[in-house]
């Protein structure tokens, strides 16, 4: 799962254009309604078509087996692949969805509004799901209009991560760069460049300016999803800070020409070759390390903001039923399934087993529910330092989690931001400039749908 997250990043921005323009065909101005009986003693026969799942592994399978189960009789047929959005909505607004679909969380906002899929108010009572065992964050961030359009699955959070080595010859330590004190890590940055002869610091951008302004106390977006706060001074000092610190080691095409030829995933990966100092992460950067490079010396952080206190963007996976799905009660109990305490055990034991075969420890899984979480961690197993402290961040981050919050723009709203980024590292616009015509954009984006 945690590819198929890698590529959702990767193709993303690509699919927002296809998104906007055909979202509006799906289903007008009115939300769909959940139709059907909802009895959580009913079996279901025939066949339930699941689209969006790609990366299957253990942890997929082991669920999905339960979740088939579960339906006393359906089977399960799925659509292989990351979520092709204008494949869904051709679908609706054909009246021809799946039964159910695998989408980012942040997507949900838009396809609630556009009548794309359907509230999940009725599959929560019928099925009697107990949605306390979610993420407050995650909920959040598929709560639209007062109604839940969405069940949370997998989580991703950020964690400082750096190369040991590298520091310790630069006479640093982990705390020099975990976003406490930035002006640490700008003086940190040009010994560890020099130390790695490489990279010293990867701010991450685009795709981190959201942490990077939380930490510096600022918000992307206001709390009800209406109004874009993109250039705020906090946000532009963030900006600022954030492309400073690729400045500083020769301009941002420089660092990304290094981090683009990088075996990101093999185990000639920049920490395990000593080419990156450090930088911030998602969680699951963790087991990757740990899988192709063991030995390679690491330290692992929380991610602070600049009271020192630990923060990370939540972000992940949902379920979500499309309007005009053939059996949405199915579909509901097989997200519910999917989701459980219990079937995230069984996917965590198979993946326990799995590690404990090849001799690896188990680092966990981050999921979407907080109470299966803390079972999951009883069930991790040492590796030794420092992959037990990556761990301990790991848990540590996704008990501090921010989002941005759902609306019918979330698309176009992410757009604009990451373009203005953009801009700024490639020298087209100045920080201040670029987040205002963004500020423009989003507003602008934000005011139609809402309207």
């Amino acid at each position: 799962m945690t590819s198929r997250l890698v590529r959702w990043c990767v193709v993303s921005m690509s699919l927002a254009m296809a998104l906007s323009a055909c979202a509006r065909g799906t289903g007008g101005d009115a939300a769909p309604k959940a139709t059907g009986t909802y009895d959580p003693r009913a079996t279901f026969q025939g066949t339930l078509t699941v689209m969006g799942i790609a990366g299957i592994d253990e942890i997929a399978t082991t669920r999905i087996e339960k979740a088939e189960a579960s339906l006393g009789g359906a089977k399960v047929r799925l659509i292989e692949g990351d979520l092709d959005i204008q494949q869904f909505l051709s679908s609706v607004a054909s009246g021809s969805p799946p039964d159910i679909v695998y989408a980012n969380r942040d997507q949900i906002g838009t396809f609630a509004s556009r009548g794309a899929i359907i509230p999940l108010t009725a599959c929560v009572q019928g099925e009697r799901i107990d949605t306390s065992m979610y993420d407050k964050p995650a909920l959040g961030q598929v709560t639209f209009g007062g109604e839940l359009w969405a069940v949370p699955e997998f989580n991703q959070v950020q964690i400082t991560m750096a190369n040991a080595a590298l520091l310790e010859k630069a006479g640093l330590t982990v705390e020099d760069v975990n976003g406490t004190d930035w002006t640490k890590i700008t003086a940190a940055t040009p010994k560890l460049l020099k130390a790695s002869g490489k990279i010293g610091f990867d701010s991450k951008l685009p795709e981190f300016l959201p942490l990077w302004a939380k930490a510096n106390g600022a918000d992307l977006l206001s709390a009800d999803g209406r109004k874009a706060q993109l250039n705020s001074p906090q946000v532009v000092e963030a900006l600022e800070f954030a492309v400073g610190v690729y400045d500083a080691q020769g301009g941002f095409a420089k660092v990304k020409a290094i981090r683009d030829s990088a075996d990101f995933f093999g185990k000639g990966n920049q920490f395990a070759k000593g080419e990156l100092g450090a930088m911030p992460m998602e969680q699951w950067y963790v087991n990757v390390l740990n899988n192709v490079s063991p030995k390679t010396p690491m330290a692992f952080d929380t991610f602070h903001d600049k009271r020192g206190n630990a923060i990370a963007y939540s972000s992940g996976s949902a379920w979500a039923i499309p309007k005009g799905s053939k059996n949405p009660q199915a579909a509901c109990r097989f997200a519910q399934t999917m989701t459980l305490v219990e079937t995230w055990k069984a996917a965590a034991q198979a993946r326990l087993a799995k590690r404990k075969a090849e001799g690896k420890p188990f680092t966990g899984v981050l999921t979407g529910n907080t109470r299966a979480d803390e079972e999951i961690r009883k069930m991790v197993t040492s590796g030794g330092r420092p992959w037990d402290d990556g761990v301990k961040a790991v848990y540590e981050a996704s008990a501090h989690t921010f989002t941005l919050p759902a609306n019918p723009a979330d698309t176009e709203f992410k757009k604009a931001w990451q373009d203005a980024v953009n801009r700024v590292l490639n020298g087209q616009q100045e920080p201040k400039a670029a987040l205002d015509q963004a500020q423009q954009e989003a507003q602008a984006a934000l005011d139609k749908a809402w309207g």
